[in-house]
């Protein structure tokens, strides 16, 4: 079964990535029903589960609890970092994440604090998204996954390959002894912790974003459309995406 699920999510995201080219980017018309009928269930399930649950661990914590949770899940990336600058080309950078890694996973404390900045060796994130648009994958017609958001074939398919090599996943691999509920209760169970200090990181964010408009969903997807202007393709970004009013990469948006 769990082999079943991999295969169908990864051919799933496939199919997405190599149809990209036969949409126009900037015509995602096609999908506007589908992706207003899934905004609106994101939008339910945020205001009566996600959003109250993020109240609910910013009351039961504090600034320190809270910035510790996020340095682990920003080091926790590292890994991911290392290998896609090496996909990119970029050795210097991939050492840097990979020292960054050791140092914060040893001295940090699994990374709880971040001593490597401390040093002077700063975040420089990357992901399987930005590898794809390096190697000149198109970004495809922007859609909407349920949970998740806003997406394009692109970013979905990076962020399965995110999920597969992250080491989380591979620490509940190797210490369930075989055994998938513990597996999978190990990793869900992080990622629901990582998933629910990521939306409290940013309520006012999108509070701010949609409190007056018209139509929120346009203005997420406005919002979305413009932060992925910044990735570009082929290694240039695009002309306008310096102009682009809106910043929708949640997790860059601690590192400055």
């Amino acid at each position: 079964m769990k082999n079943m699920f991999k295969i169908f999510w990864l051919a799933a995201c496939l199919t997405l990535l190599f149809a990209a080219p036969l949409y126009a980017e900037e015509d995602d018309s096609v999908l506007e029903s589908y992706n207003r009928a899934m905004f609106t269930f994101n939008a339910t399930a945020d205001h009566f589960v996600i959003k109250p649950a993020a109240k609910g661990y910013r009351a039961v914590t504090n600034d320190f609890i809270r910035e510790r949770v996020r340095n682990f899940f920003d080091n926790m990336k590292e890994p991911i970092s290392t290998v896609n600058h090496v996909l990119q080309g970029d050795v210097t950078d991939s050492g840097k994440s990979l020292g960054r890694f050791l140092i914060n996973t040893t001295l940090g404390l699994l990374g709880t604090f971040d001593v490597a900045s401390g040093w002077g060796i700063k975040k420089n994130p990357t992901d399987f998204d930005r590898t794809l648009a390096a190697w000149c994958v198109p970004d495809g017609p922007f859609f909407m996954l349920p949970l998740f958001g806003p997406s394009t074939p692109r970013a979905a398919t990076g962020m399965v390959a995110e999920a597969y090599t992250h080491p989380v996943y591979w620490a509940g691999y190797f210490s369930s002894f075989g055994e998938d509920w513990k597996r999978y209760s190990f990793y869900y169970g992080i990622s629901a912790l990582g998933f629910v200090s990521l939306r409290e990181q940013n309520i006012e964010f999108l509070d701010n974003l949609t409190a007056n408009s018209v139509d929120p969903y346009s203005t997420i997807k406005s919002a979305y459309i413009q932060n992925r202007m910044k990735i570009g393709v082929c290694g240039k970004k695009d002309a306008d995406s310096d102009d682009a009013g809106y910043d929708f990469d949640f997790d860059d948006m601690d590192d400055e």
